[in-house]
């Protein structure tokens, strides 16, 4: 037996002041002393004007840790809910990249915090991990298992976008007497899409009495991985017939920094013919299975990696039946950056914590997420 589950709070953290267009390589850095080709042509097409990095721009110095991010998203949630975290009984975090890889990314937020012994769950992935998350934590109050949970998206991905980062590759092609070292287009576009943040969401069996509460309708997670090859890859490097080679199968470890491994990467050209494609196929098969009608949804928030992507995730959905006009469209992309896991969660505070909410709204949300092609899509209605 279910219940109903609310989301009754909602609080994000977004480090230090936000950076334009204009001094992101003052605060990332020129890699190998050179601007960036790709700079201008990436931030044209994604529609970005300003970003948050947990970087000191003075020193490039990391200021904020990927658990501080989170924890101050807590805190602002705790701030705006009044909730009381002694009463605690699941945390659920999602990220692309943990601190560390053990302890998972959660038990470390739930160590900084201090909170009394609860349930930690953590969600690895790329932009849906803190979907995936929220899922969790949405079938453990829903089944009556918790009475509530605390859900975190966070992105620390500055860290690895800075410029010496990219360093012991270029040294590594400099030994090697190549006489143009660069760090290739699928690396350098990640540079200018990606920044920081943290968004936190509280969920409980029971809405707000005195102010706006978003119940849940449903939450629903499908994956093409199985039709189609890596898209987004870190920790290993795509190979000439598609399939990925992972650090752990070299010999030496040095080879993984010189070959850049550990950085992140993009296949551009499979994105771009992919992304909205599969992403309509999803929509249509949720379409049906929850019989949504567009013209019932009064909010729209789609996590766009890039701006680029707009118009054609527009028509492909009016070729399915699901219209919505631009004026029910909610993103905050511009003003606060791609931060992958965090990125919904970023759009919902904002919206939620805006006064703009009426009761009896409905809110459609989609998050897409190019690592393998998965999708996640959620649905809420204003109490």
């Amino acid at each position: 037996m279910s219940t109903n589950v609310y989301v009754n709070g909602m609080g994000a953290f977004l480090p230090n002041e936000p950076v334009d267009n204009t001094q992101i390589e003052n605060v990332l850095g020129l890699i190998n002393d050179k601007p960036s080709k790709a700079k201008k042509l990436v931030l044209r097409n994604n529609g970005i004007k300003t970003r948050h990095y947990a970087i000191n721009p003075e020193d490039r110095s990391i200021t904020h840790t990927n658990v501080e991010l989170t924890v101050e998203a807590i805190k602002a949630l705790v701030k705006n809910s009044g909730f009381d975290l002694n009463q605690l009984d699941c945390l659920a975090c999602g990220t692309s990249g943990p601190d560390q890889m053990i302890p998972n990314h959660s038990l470390m937020v739930h160590g900084s915090l201090g909170n009394p012994p609860c349930e930690v769950i953590a969600t690895s992935g790329v932009c849906c991990s803190g979907v995936a998350a929220f899922k969790y934590a949405y079938m453990n109050v829903a089944m009556g298992l918790a009475r509530n949970a605390v859900v975190c998206g966070s992105e620390q991905v500055s860290s690895i976008l800075r410029a010496q980062h990219f360093q012991p590759e270029i040294d590594a092609k400099l030994a090697q007497l190549d006489d143009k070292p660069i760090v290739g287009f699928e690396r350098d576009f990640l540079r200018w899409m990606l920044s920081d943040a943290a968004g936190a969401a509280l969920i409980e069996n029971k809405p707000n009495e005195s102010s706006i509460s978003l119940r849940v309708d449903w939450v629903d997670y499908i994956s093409f991985a199985n039709e189609l090859e890596t898209c987004m890859y870190g920790g290993c490097i795509k190979l000439e017939n598609g399939d990925i080679q992972g650090w752990k199968n070299l010999d030496n470890l040095g080879e993984a920094f010189d070959e850049g491994y550990f950085d992140l990467n993009q296949d551009v050209k499979l994105l771009a013919e992919n992304i909205v494609r599969m992403g309509q196929r999803g929509l249509e098969d949720v379409k049906k299975k929850y019989n949504l009608d567009p013209d019932k949804v009064d909010w729209f928030l789609p996590h766009m990696s890039s701006g680029y992507f707009k118009k054609d995730l527009g028509l492909q959905m009016e070729e399915i039946g699901m219209f919505i006009p631009q004026e029910r469209w909610f993103t905050n992309l511009e003003y606060k950056g791609n931060t992958g896991a965090a990125s919904i969660w970023i759009m919902l505070e904002e919206l939620f914590n805006s006064g703009r909410l009426e009761k009896g709204q409905k809110i459609l949300c989609i998050i897409p997420e190019s690592a393998r092609f998965s999708y996640a899509y959620m649905h809420f209605t204003v109490v």
